[in-house]
């Protein structure tokens, strides 16, 4: 998918050509602290089984029968930086040794801004990556505070600065709507993002998850988060980022011309990826699958040579068609309408939808021209009966 001029971001010709690619993504789990707002598969206190499971990724991924090169590679978490580079280039040889990569394959690594110095840089640049997200989340002291961070506002920017000049596309997380968090601090933090002139930025409204922290803290009467306020931020984000040359490519992502990520154009294209670690999630052929979700029962199903999947599910025909819709339409480039965005747009709640500028259809493409209410269009989609799709 490279040209002499990237396509931008938004390009539907990008968009698409992402269901023929392949891909994996290799699940971390381990992290330093517990964040009150995370419901992931995440393990604390077990760093002295990093190596093991390690060399149980690594024997995962040598059993995997042999398929064909990949476009991307995903390292996620958890905390993958908290795992040493001469680890992390071990799973990265593997994938290469078993399924080979493309020419500019991208491989991608989620890390914390505490985490990076400039020899990690160089070791994970020496490893094979290109690609690093920053779960910076703010530039407030008191959010971060709030959303149990252990990096400064001043340590990410480091950490940005550093990882462009060892040459890497970097992403900057970030999380709007934390409760007591000021319209300014946000702006103001928004600012000093693009300061830094990262090569991507990805937004997400704070959200409560069940059975975590932060979920408790409001149930038992603890402030949530506004919707409101929350809408504000977005838009003011937007403004931002758009000044600054990015361009949304998705409700979440914004990136600069050949920035865009890669792996995740083929998740949201139903492309196949492949899915090594502990509670991983793969798709290939129409099946979706998912590996044992707790540390110690993953090492010991591999360890035993078991494969560790622990279940999967090949959707009919119209809920594969529903899924398309899902995922194509929180892209900016939307998608194909086929039969299923047709069947939206006769339906009542479609029609209200489309009358009210939240959705067209531009030729045989169907967008959502109103990212604050792809949800809206989502629950649309879930309520229409089964189709001849």
């Amino acid at each position: 998918m490279t040209t002499d001029e990237p396509l931008r971001p938004d390009s539907p010709v990008l968009a698409d050509a992402a269901s023929s690619l392949a891909a994996a993504y290799v699940h971390v789990p381990f992290c330093a602290r517990l964040c009150p707002y995370c419901d992931f598969n995440v393990v604390v206190g077990r760093d002295d089984l990093i190596e093991r499971y390690v060399s149980a990724v690594v024997a995962e991924i040598e059993r995997e029968p042999v398929w064909r090169q990949l476009d991307a590679v995903y390292v996620g978490g958890g905390t993958p930086s908290r795992v040493p580079p001469v680890l992390l280039a071990s799973i990265v040889d593997a994938l290469e040794r078993r399924f080979g990569f493309v020419p500019g394959v991208e491989i991608s690594l989620e890390a914390n801004p505490e985490d990076w110095t400039l020899a990690v840089g160089d070791g994970l640049r020496e490893a094979g990556f290109t690609r690093v997200s920053f779960g910076v989340q703010s530039f407030d002291h008191e959010v971060l505070n709030a959303l149990g961070r252990m990096h400064s506002p001043e340590r990410a920017e480091t950490a940005v600065g550093a990882a462009r000049l060892t040459g890497f596309s970097v992403n900057v997380d970030l999380i709007f709507g934390t409760p007591g968090e000021r319209k300014t601090d946000w702006i103001a933090g928004v600012a000093r993002t693009f300061s830094l002139a990262p090569d991507h930025v990805s937004a997400y409204a704070l959200t409560i998850e069940r059975g975590t922290a932060l979920g408790r803290a409001v149930a038992a009467g603890a402030p949530a988060p506004d919707e409101d306020l929350q809408a504000d931020d977005y838009e003011a984000l937007e403004k931002a980022a758009r000044a600054a040359g990015l361009v949304r490519y998705e409700v979440s992502n914004y990136a600069r011309p050949g920035h865009t990520c890669v792996y995740n154009l083929v998740t949201w294209a139903q492309g196949d990826y492949l899915a090594f670690g502990a509670g991983a999630h793969g798709h290939r052929n129409g099946e979706r699958f998912r590996n044992v979700r707790r540390i110690d029962a993953y090492l010991d199903r591999v360890e035993a040579g078991i494969r560790p999947v622990q279940g999967t599910e090949r959707l009919d025909p119209w809920g594969r068609e529903q899924e398309r819709l899902l995922l194509g339409l929180r892209r900016t480039a939307g998608v194909e309408a086929g039969d299923g965005g047709i069947h939206l747009l006769e339906s009542a709640w479609g029609t209200r939808l489309e009358h009210a500028g939240v959705i067209d259809l531009e030729g045989s493409r169907l967008r959502v021209r109103r990212p604050l209410l792809t949800d809206e269009v989502s629950r649309a989609v879930l309520a229409l009966s089964g189709c001849d799709c």
